[in-house]
């Protein structure tokens, strides 16, 4: 199977203004295609940015909202997908979601945060409540969680259980904790047998320093590809033979004793 070309557009976009996000978006899709991506994943809440305060009941759209339509044209313009960070309305509840959209302009899948970090995500969303969300594309299973969440490795092992073989990780990740970006997260790769797209902000926004440091890292702890600290577009290959070859290679998955594990529920 071919490797999954795959682009991590490290941007905070222009916060509160759901346009312009929108046409950064267009024209990343666009670089991304030209340099061969099939998938191009963005950071938390893309659409609408995240330093938004009291904006974000006004700013929050349904799974199958204008946003997502937009999002969609871009897809099939430039035939790839997209997984875009949003504030999700369903009914009276806003969730901090990350929305699969195909290259065929269907709605793959959807994934809400299931760990809500800090005052301001606890204030404006309700957590999500379901751990494994997965769809594929091109052959690939991938799997999402949102920034906190890939900080709590029992979140990466119940994907690397399912399945997933990619997991794309839409993030705000913040000053002083960009060791998560630059060491956790290839452990985390290696320690559960996948690929991790880990896509940051970046910059200065509201109350908020975000430090960039995007990455994809392998089943080998290694990152294939790396953003700095400023606006970027990045591109690396998720290949499903190498990570067969590590899999079986790597004992962790297969070692594991989970009887002894119970206390930990």
């Amino acid at each position: 199977m071919p490797p999954l070309r795959t682009a991590l557009l490290q941007s905070s976009g222009r916060p509160g203004s759901v346009a312009e996000n929108l046409t950064a978006l267009d024209t990343a899709a666009a670089r991304a295609a030209a340099a061969g991506a099939r998938l191009l994943i963005t950071s938390e809440l893309f659409l609408t940015g995240y330093a938004i305060g009291d904006r974000v009941p006004v700013l929050a759209e349904a799974a199958d909202g204008p946003a997502a339509e937009a999002v969609a044209e871009i897809a099939v313009r430039h035939g790839l997908g997209i997984a875009y960070g949003y504030p999700e309305r369903s009914g009276e509840r806003i969730f901090n979601s990350v929305q699969l959209i195909g290259p065929g302009g269907d709605r793959l899948a959807g994934y809400r945060k299931t760990h809500l970090f800090g005052p301001f995500e606890q204030r404006w969303f309700t957590p999500g409540e379901e751990p494994v969300v997965q769809a594929e594309l091109d052959g690939v299973r991938i799997g999402m969680l949102i920034c906190y969440d890939v900080e709590f490795p029992e979140n990466v092992r119940a994907h690397a259980l399912a399945g997933t073989e990619l997991l794309a990780v839409p993030t705000a990740q913040m000053h002083p904790f960009q060791f998560v970006a630059e060491s956790m997260i290839p452990v985390r790769a290696f320690e559960s047998q996948l690929y991790i797209a880990y896509v940051n902000r970046t910059g200065p926004e509201g109350e908020f320093e975000f430090v960039g440091l995007s990455c994809l890292a392998g089943p080998d702890g290694l990152a294939r590809t790396r953003a700095g600290r400023g606006e970027e577009l990045v591109l690396g290959e998720v290949d499903p033979d190498f990570l067969r070859d590590s899999r079986e290679a790597n004992p962790y998955l297969g070692d594991r004793r989970p009887g002894l594990y119970s206390s930990l529920g």
